[in-house]
């Protein structure tokens, strides 16, 4: 009797197409989606964008940078970029580095300060001489790390001949000081060092290794904030389940279309465009009361600033609400029954979260992953979100995620209402 049972459950599964997916396509799409972000293939490590300012503009400098323009885990940018072709913008300075930083247009910023040639090392630990200044947004706590590693690295093939002269002159304060023929000796040997260095700067090639260059980091944002992540996860989160929240209320046009309410309500007065409409509003309403608990029990238990931020959160929350209701509608246009829209929504909802930054930040993604990403509601809320209660933008900055969801949301809408169309004629 365990066969026959068996077979039945196998049949029974096989019709379900619902279980179906949820029992091969949701896990196949998760482990593809984190292979990609966690996998070991070298092509698919995450590189790191910085803004890098030659203030000195010194041979040492010079150096310097062409090392860091040689590291491959380093994407260098000394202008922004131009939004028209064949147009050149001019170079960033450390003002407009410190701006692009705060707008988040790249993780970390490199100041070379002038005089830095002079003394671009130092044995001793001191930094009252020039420094590199490292501005870092404090939201991404790899990158500073990962550049003032690689900074270190450079230093020391760039800078071998200021090393060796450093070198010497600590040496010889700690023993008396040289011989003249000592001396003569180190000067050749130095001398040598130098026109290797410039035979290697004239041929382009690379540096390595590490050294002592003295560097000050300087976080230019969230250096003041209390918790500092608290808006990140509240947004992640909130979104992903504003998604569930409206899909799952939309489905009531399927309980209505099965029990014969929705043929009633189309005989009278009302019609498919203004039955979807209400909907779509009283789901942008909810979505936007379960916003708004969220972000108040984040400022309560866990000291969100939001009041501070309510012009924005308002902005952001009226239109990720609104393109999230849209999504729901769209989806429970799209199925027959409440089974498919529970299978369809669980493998679409969890699998744009992922992509999309609610699950893991997308700024640690590949580049390929991050991109991706842009195809999701949650990546674009993510971002607005962010802009609003960690880089304290202001409400007119918000235009490309408003923009973006308030289109996403009035598309899925209109395809939602064509494809509603089957209930009017049915």
């Amino acid at each position: 009797m365990i066969i026959p049972i068996v077979r039945t459950a196998i049949v029974s599964l096989r019709r379900d197409r619902a279980a179906l997916a949820l029992s091969f396509l949701l896990p196949i799409a998760f482990f593809s989606i984190f292979a990609t972000i966690f996998g070991g293939r070298q092509d698919s490590t995450p590189k790191v964008s910085i803004i890098l300012v030659d203030e000195d503009r010194s041979t040492a400098s010079a150096n310097l940078v062409r090392g860091l323009q040689h590291e491959d885990s380093l994407v260098i940018h000394t202008r922004p970029p131009s939004k028209s072709k064949g147009a050149e913008l001019p170079e960033y300075t450390a003002a407009t580095a410190e701006a692009a930083v705060q707008a988040g247009e790249a993780p970390v910023a490199l100041i070379i300060s002038k005089g830095f040639g002079d003394h671009p090392i130092s044995f001793s630990g001191n930094q009252d001489g020039p420094t590199i200044q490292l501005l870092n947004d404090s939201s991404d706590q790899i990158a500073p790390q990962m550049v003032a590693g690689l900074l270190q690295k450079v230093g020391m093939t760039a800078f071998t001949p200021a090393m060796a002269e450093e070198g010497m002159k600590y040496t010889g304060q700690y023993i008396g000081g040289f011989t003249p023929k000592q001396r003569q000796r180190m000067n050749g040997n130095l001398e040598q060092m130098r026109r290797h260095e410039n035979q290697n700067a004239a041929s382009g090639s690379a540096s390595g290794s590490g050294g002592p260059i003295a560097v000050h980091s300087r976080a230019v944002v969230g250096q003041n904030k209390r918790s500092p992540m608290i808006s990140f996860y509240a947004a992640a989160t909130g979104v992903m389940f504003l998604l569930f929240t409206a899909s799952g209320s939309a489905g009531a046009l399927l309980d209505e279309a099965e029990c014969g309410t929705l043929d009633r309500v189309l005989s009278s007065r009302v019609t498919m465009t203004t039955l979807l409409l209400g909907k779509l509003t009283y789901n942008t309403l909810l979505a936007f009361t379960q916003l708004t608990v969220m972000f108040l029990w984040a400022w309560a238990v866990f000291k969100l600033d939001l009041f501070t931020h309510i012009p924005g959160f308002v902005v952001m929350g009226l239109c990720t609400s609104f393109a999230v209701a849209a999504f729901g509608m769209l989806l429970a246009s799209i199925c027959r029954t409440r089974a498919q829209l529970g299978a369809l929504s669980t493998l679409l909802i969890l699998t744009m979260s992922a992509v999309g930054g609610s699950m893991f930040p997308r700024f640690l993604m590949p580049e390929a992953m991050q991109k991706a990403g842009l195809f999701t509601l949650n990546a674009w809320a993510i971002d607005g979100f962010t802009k609003v209660f960690w880089r304290d933008l202001p409400v007119w900055e918000l235009w490309p995620q408003v923009g973006v969801l308030l289109a996403a949301g009035i598309v899925l809408f209109v395809v939602a209402r064509r494809v509603a169309r089957r209930w009017e004629f049915a």
